[in-house]
């Protein structure tokens, strides 16, 4: 059986927050490591909507303030658009303080550790 994408965790309002499960950098597809490494080196990014805010709409990753998000596309062999992968990462630019890998646009996320 396949591990879950994400789990909820109780917060001290009674509410649920998704934790989403994690990924090691190197089980990463090869495209979404290169990604991952341009976004460490601050570019320079192949598509001209890498970087741009990322808005958290379907609340799957933790809640902070417009603009902490930003994505990034991870290149799909076959794909004649940007295809469905992406990472998203928060925090600063260059050192974020996390990121997150979607195989799925934005459906389900897991935690990017190294």
């Amino acid at each position: 059986m396949a591990a879950p994408l994400a789990q909820a965790r109780s917060m001290a309002d009674g509410s649920a927050a998704v934790q989403p499960a994690t990924v090691q950098v190197g089980e990463l597809p090869r495209q979404g490591r290169v990604t991952y490494e341009l976004i460490r080196q601050g570019g320079p990014f192949p598509y001209g909507k890498d970087g741009t805010v990322f808005g958290n709409r379907e609340r799957l990753l933790p809640a902070e303030r417009r603009g902490y998000y930003r994505e990034y596309t991870v290149t799909t062999p076959g794909s004649r658009d940007r295809g469905a992968r992406r990472i998203v990462c928060g925090g600063p630019a260059r050192a974020p303080h996390a990121c997150y890998y979607s195989a799925d646009h934005y459906a389900s996320f897991r935690k990017i550790v190294e």
